[in-house]
Protein backbone atom coordinates (compact mmCIF):
# COMPACT_ATOMS: atom_id res chain seq x y z
CA UNK A 1 0.00 0.00 0.00
CA UNK A 2 1.36 3.34 -1.35
CA UNK A 3 0.06 6.31 0.13
CA UNK A 4 1.76 8.48 -1.51
CA UNK A 5 -0.04 7.42 -4.42
CA UNK A 6 -3.19 8.56 -3.85
CA UNK A 7 -4.62 11.10 -1.46
CA UNK A 8 -4.21 8.88 2.04
CA UNK A 9 -8.23 10.17 2.82
CA UNK A 10 -9.21 8.44 -0.51
CA UNK A 11 -7.53 5.18 0.44
CA UNK A 12 -8.64 4.83 3.84
CA UNK A 13 -12.47 5.65 2.54
CA UNK A 14 -12.05 3.19 0.19
CA UNK A 15 -10.61 0.71 2.21
CA UNK A 16 -13.68 0.96 4.73
CA UNK A 17 -16.00 1.02 2.27
CA UNK A 18 -15.08 -2.45 0.49
CA UNK A 19 -15.04 -3.92 3.88
CA UNK A 20 -18.18 -2.35 4.92
CA UNK A 21 -17.25 -1.26 8.53
CA UNK A 22 -18.12 2.51 9.86
CA UNK A 23 -15.08 4.70 10.79
CA UNK A 24 -15.47 3.22 14.48
CA UNK A 25 -15.18 -0.22 13.29
CA UNK A 26 -12.18 0.56 11.67
CA UNK A 27 -10.89 2.60 14.29
CA UNK A 28 -11.41 -0.74 16.48
CA UNK A 29 -9.75 -3.28 14.30
CA UNK A 30 -6.71 -0.96 14.11
CA UNK A 31 -6.11 0.24 17.50
CA UNK A 32 -7.09 3.40 17.26
CA UNK A 33 -9.61 5.90 18.20
CA UNK A 34 -12.99 7.05 15.86
CA UNK A 35 -11.50 10.54 15.74
CA UNK A 36 -7.98 9.63 14.31
CA UNK A 37 -9.71 7.75 11.87
CA UNK A 38 -12.02 10.67 10.79
CA UNK A 39 -9.50 12.88 11.14
CA UNK A 40 -7.40 10.79 8.61
CA UNK A 41 -10.55 10.47 6.38
CA UNK A 42 -10.87 14.29 6.23
CA UNK A 43 -7.05 14.83 5.67
CA UNK A 44 -6.76 17.10 8.94
CA UNK A 45 -4.01 14.26 10.11
CA UNK A 46 -1.92 11.53 8.98
CA UNK A 47 -1.30 8.57 10.83
CA UNK A 48 2.04 8.17 13.28
CA UNK A 49 4.33 5.60 11.88
CA UNK A 50 2.98 2.86 14.19
CA UNK A 51 -0.33 3.56 12.69
CA UNK A 52 0.53 3.04 9.18
CA UNK A 53 2.15 0.24 10.06
CA UNK A 54 -0.79 -1.37 11.82
CA UNK A 55 -3.01 -0.19 8.66
CA UNK A 56 -0.69 -1.88 6.35
CA UNK A 57 -0.63 -5.15 8.28
CA UNK A 58 -4.87 -5.16 8.57
CA UNK A 59 -4.95 -4.50 4.71
CA UNK A 60 -2.48 -7.39 3.59
CA UNK A 61 -4.58 -9.71 6.03
CA UNK A 62 -7.79 -8.49 4.33
CA UNK A 63 -6.61 -8.89 1.22
CA UNK A 64 -5.03 -12.23 1.69
CA UNK A 65 -8.69 -13.40 3.10
CA UNK A 66 -10.15 -11.75 -0.24
CA UNK A 67 -12.00 -9.44 1.07
CA UNK A 68 -10.08 -6.51 -0.10
CA UNK A 69 -8.68 -4.97 -3.25
CA UNK A 70 -6.49 -2.24 -3.98
CA UNK A 71 -5.21 -1.11 -7.23
CA UNK A 72 -1.51 -2.31 -7.83
CA UNK A 73 -0.43 1.03 -7.23
CA UNK A 74 -1.69 1.04 -3.74
CA UNK A 75 -0.02 -2.17 -2.83
CA UNK A 76 3.38 -2.83 -0.73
Amino acid sequence: MDTEDRSFPALVKEIRKQLTLSQEDLARQLGVSYATVNRWENGQSKPSKLAKAQLVAFCKKMTSQGRLTLPEGERK
